[in-house]
């Protein structure tokens, strides 16, 4: 039985004009190790989610996927979660918990596992991953390579049938990498369990596969075991073979037949028998570095730590940057590198030493999204030069565009980009400040091979103009083929620093494979062409950069061309008629419960309090009737709630000036009356363990609750429009007719039994000054907040699909 059965999948983005996905067809059988690659943006991590229903991305789709045999969407939650384990690429995304062993049972107590059985599986996967030493650690305090290792740990310990993984080993060091790549390999092997993989690392992760499938633009181009499909690429002439391990890419350029190494082990064999038979060629002279003579950054003898009782990051570091020079920076996860750039920005200062740095200094963050504030790519480029662009400046963003080849994305979300293109646009982005130093943290990470040579380019035009750059970087085979100078950290300083061939052919672990494959026969050949020199007695030129496909031109993807039944999954639906009478019911409810456990001898508040929002849920619940909301949905309901818990507790100190009712009409406007409602009543529920229960509560539970439903109501029906000054007015008027208009009669009726007119006239007046407090504050929140935080909702709703 095949583990995936895939047929024709196609699926599409929102609002995407071509297919993300366009008829994929495979099969993953039982304990296959499937690898699947190619460029940036080419749908694989789109189609790696597409295997798991609750990872799944909002969208158009068709065709058939089949788990075991069923169908994936006929399979419960509870199976997948235990059956499908998915790694992803960011290892902070995915620990949930505190502690190590925390962390290791959180998911087989989620599925209510009895504890023997919890303790047993725990000890037993935490001895096969070697983590016993660092069982009861805090998970922060782990390393990036640790902390993946735990996310694989904590999904194998529930025993899956098949291992998904995206691009797992992208934030990690190259030993890291290799150590968790080769953790793959021994479950794939000993547990038999089904491993797919997508991965830039092909020169770990080939060896290990028994199938790969190469993507391009939605589509399988070519699959096979790794021989076959290096041999496809290199008939083909694709741009993707670039990224092949460098034992196939020398075989390839020596125009040998026979059985095509993959492995270092294979090329070294290879070359000695190619040597053996043809001989070898000497390495012509390393290029000569071109830089000036003056130091554009100066690093002297610096230390620094982030916590004042902690250890230090940094440590006697002494480091000089020469203008107009390549530097990078390697070393293992947690040794500083990014530390040290952020202290050249100004970010961070040291508490001893100097750091001196002249000239305009851009910095590429690690994660491109923390540079990403507007709407559309187009925005976010426009943003470096202000509001009303001059001809010149559209022109630098165009060609700027077509540099980093972004040209077809600029009409897209940021966040809709895969890796490999947000770095591109991030790039992009940090170049059009026009830097005398770049400094580049991780830029490679993500990108496909034929963009890395783009980038080199990129790089190299920027050394011809003077430029400085300074890169960290786990990418030792780009490090080596462009970087002028090369620097090892270790223990919060420079281990190490000379130029690329003396750099790394020196070193077993931080070297390029090519060095590996080689280093018997010529030392100081580091690259994969290097030793294509050795062997063919001509340097190789680069292949001519692979055009990208114009923005005007129709696929088989395309809008127009998708099927009629391609339909989007899960969308929006309209209120049914038991809904709303349901709602209605339940509010009409909500006054006679405050009536009736509020007043006369017998007061029941807290019985009162939990029936008030049992019928405030009511409506939720109804709404949700004949369908099973996603976690996503609820996810967004809780996090309003939570925000509104928050903000009331941040302005404690300030009487009625809280933002708990902005965040309530917030709501109520871009996910109904009726999720208003209950987010209303929730927050004030549990803000009140905090500012104290009483029998206030139900009161204000009801009232924040209906405030909440009237916006909804009020604004997605359109009779007041969605701008910021009227929905600021709205508030404020809320604040003082219904939150003070039935607050203060309720305080009235908590304390005194008997009531008149001038009693309930004196509350108002006694209360009329913190209604207009309240109402001030709601203004000014909606005014701050209301536009972005729709805004944001919306885009929630529409990438996830939610009502």
């Amino acid at each position: 039985m095949e583990t995936y059965s895939i047929r024709d999948l196609k699926f599409r983005y929102p609002k995407g004009t071509q297919n993300a996905l366009d008829g994929i067809s495979l099969d993953v059988g039982r304990g296959d190790f499937v690898v699947v690659c190619g460029p940036s943006g080419c749908g694989k991590s789109t189609l790696l989610r597409q295997l798991k229903t609750c990872l799944a991305p909002y969208g158009a789709k068709e065709g058939r996927i089949l788990f075991e045999g069923e169908p994936l969407e006929t399979i419960d939650a509870r199976t997948q979660s235990v059956r499908i384990g998915f790694v992803q690429q960011d290892p902070d995304n995915q620990i949930v918990t505190d502690k190590v062993w925390h962390e290791l049972a959180f998911g087989l107590e989620s599925l209510g596992e009895d504890t023997p059985s919890i303790r047993r599986k725990v000890a037993e996967m935490a001895s096969f991953f070697g983590i016993t030493d660092w069982f009861y650690r805090e998970t922060n305090d782990l390393s990036g390579g640790q902390k993946q290792l735990l996310n694989l740990a904590a999904v194998m310990v529930m025993h899956p049938s098949v291992l998904i993984l995206d691009e797992p080993s992208a934030q990690l060091d190259p030993i890291a990498a290799s150590d968790f790549l080769a953790m793959l390999g021994k479950i794939n092997r000993e547990l038999g369990t089904t491993v797919i993989l997508t991965e830039h690392r092909l020169e770990e992760a080939f060896p290990l596969a028994n199938r790969v499938v190469v993507m391009k633009q939605g589509k399988i181009l070519c699959e096979g075991d790794p021989d076959e499909v290096g041999r496809a690429l290199m008939a083909q002439q694709d741009a993707m073979f670039l990224a092949m391990p460098a034992a196939m890419r020398i075989w390839s350029a020596t125009g040998c037949e026979g059985e095509c190494p993959v492995t270092v082990r294979d090329g070294r064999r290879w070359i000695d028998e190619y040597a053996a038979a043809h001989g070898l060629q000497p390495l012509s002279p390393e290029p000569e570095e071109h830089c000036g003579s003056g130091t554009v950054i100066d690093i002297k003898d610096v230390y620094f730590k982030y916590e004042k009782k902690g250890e230090d990051v940094l440590r006697k570091l002494d480091l000089q940057i020469k203008k107009g020079s390549f530097t990078a920076l390697l070393g293992g996860n947690g040794t500083g590198k990014t530390t040290t750039l952020r202290l050249i920005c100004g970010l961070l200062k040291p508490y001893r030493g100097s750091v001196h740095a002249s000239g305009n200094l851009a910095m590429l963050p690690q994660d491109p999204k923390s540079l990403f504030v507007k709407n559309t790519v187009e925005e976010e480029l426009a943003e470096m030069f202000g509001r009303n662009l001059t001809s010149a400046e559209q022109t630098a963003i165009s060609a700027m565009a077509k540099t980093c080849r972004i040209e077809d994305l600029l009409d897209r979300h940021p966040y809709d980009l895969s890796g490999g293109e947000q770095q591109r646009v991030a790039l992009a982005k940090v170049l059009l400040s026009s830097p005398d130093i770049l400094l580049l943290d991780e830029p490679t990470k993500g990108l496909d091979a034929d963009f890395k040579r783009e980038l080199s380019e990129i790089l190299q035009e920027l050394l011809n103009e003077g430029k400085t750059i300074l890169m960290v970087s786990h990418d030792v085979e780009f490090c080596a083929s462009h970087a002028g100078r090369c620097a090892l950290f270790f223990d919060g300083s420079i281990a190490a620093e000379s130029r690329p061939r003396a750099f790394f052919s020196g070193n077993n672990f931080y070297t390029t494979s090519s060095n590996r494959i080689a280093r018997e026969h010529e030392p100081q050949a580091v690259t994969a062409e290097d030793v294509i020199e050795i062997c063919t007695g001509q340097r190789p030129q680069p292949p001519k950069r692979e055009e990208t496909r114009a923005p005007e031109e129709k696929t088989a993807g395309s809008a127009e061309l998708l099927s009629p039944d391609l339909a989007l999954q899960e969308g929006p639906r309209k209120t049914s008629l038991k809904a709303k009478i349901l709602s209605a019911v339940s509010l009409a409810l909500v006054p006679v419960t405050l009536w009736l456990g509020t007043t006369g001898e017998a007061q029941h508040y807290y019985l009162t309090a939990l029936a008030v929002l049992i019928e405030c849920m009511v409506p939720f619940f109804a709404i949700f009737e004949g369908r099973k909301p996603r976690a996503r949905e609820l996810v967004t309901i809780a996090v309003m709630c939570a925000i509104g818990v928050a903000g009331r507790a941040a302005f404690f100190m300030l009487p009625s000036f809280k933002p708990v009712m902005a965040i309530v009409i917030i709501t109520g406007i871009a996910l109904g009356g009726e999720t208003g409602f209950l987010t209303g009543a929730v927050i004030m529920l549990v803000s009140n363990i905090m500012f104290s229960q009483g029998p206030w509560t139900p009161w204000q539970m009801f009232t924040m609750g209906l405030i909440g439903f009237l916006a909804g109501h009020v604004f997605r029906r359109g009779l007041l429009p969605k701008k910021r000054l009227v929905i600021a007015l709205f508030g404020a008027v809320c604040a003082i007719i219904v939150y003070g208009g039935i607050m203060n009669p309720a305080a009235a009726l908590m304390w005194l039994k008997d009531l008149n007119w001038k009693i309930l006239l004196s509350y108002y007046v006694t209360g009329f000054p913190v209604d207009c407090v309240h109402a001030l504050a709601t203004f000014v929140f909606l005014m701050l907040g209301a536009e972005p935080m729709l805004e944001k909702l919306e885009r929630i709703k529409e990438k996830y699909g939610m009502l």
